[in-house]
């Protein structure tokens, strides 16, 4: 099997940097590295393009930019990977190596947020915390069946034909797309996330504190849950 590493990328010349050495580090390498740019005013596809990345250029919007990205991609597995978080060097041979397994329909890494003072380490306990209380609050019939809700700073990872039969993300979605694939993809097996780490960067939390974050991200999900989906991205400003 081969990998495509997909990046949705909104005007993040510093967030990609790192990104970009990280990537370079990446054994064994992933068969593409793809950036789908929504519009980026600053030197965010410059980068990409200095780094040897695959450049696409589409509409403003994170389910448009992933449901382009995956449609063009070359390989049987993507991984949905955001500009600032780093994964393991590993994660190709953890990509494969998880949905070897066909009872896995989709999987991701285990976020930590990090930034360059401190680990959040509050954060990053709720952020795994609510991949299990989010489904048991929103969709208990779900949780009953063992599915998890992961999230995009997850870097979740799947198998591209099964992301295009399902119908990939919604478009209309701003935010929490990833929450309606993982409601789709538990008709084809297990959710899961893998014990092996990504560190994201707490460049939200640093901007909102810790306390307007969590409840940020509680309020979100809970729009997300009853439906009130035109709400969300207003509740949840872009932070570069």
């Amino acid at each position: 099997m081969s990998v495509t590493v997909l990046i949705v990328a909104l005007d993040e010349e510093r967030a990609l940097p790192a990104l970009v050495e990280r990537s370079a580090m990446l054994d064994p390498r992933p068969a593409e590295i793809l950036l789908v740019d929504g519009g980026s005013m600053d030197g965010t596809v410059e980068i990409a393009r200095s780094a040897g990345w695959r450049v696409l250029a589409a509409e403003r919007g994170r389910a448009l930019q992933i449901n382009l990205g995956v449609k063009a991609a070359r390989s049987e597995l993507v991984c949905v990977l955001h500009a600032d978080t780093l994964p393991p060097t590993d994660m190709v041979a953890v990509i494969e190596r998880t949905l070897d397994d066909p009872r896995t329909a989709l999987a991701s890494f285990t976020p930590v947020i990090r930034g360059p003072q401190r680990t959040r380490w509050v954060t990053t306990a709720h952020n795994w915390a609510k991949t299990w209380y989010a489904p048991l609050l929103t969709r208990p019939h779900l949780f009953l069946q063992g599915v998890r809700l992961l999230f995009g700073d997850h870097a979740m990872f799947f198998r591209r034909a099964e992301f295009l039969a399902l119908g990939g993300c919604n478009p209309g979605d701003a935010v929490m797309e990833e929450a309606d694939l993982c409601v789709k993809f538990a008709t084809l097996g297990r959710i899961r996330m893998v014990p092996r780490m990504v560190e994201t960067s707490d460049r939200r939390i640093a901007a909102w504190g810790p306390l307007k974050a969590n409840w940020i991200y509680f309020k979100v999900g809970m729009l997300w849950a009853f439906g009130l989906r035109s709400r969300m991205a207003k509740h949840y400003p872009d932070v570069r």
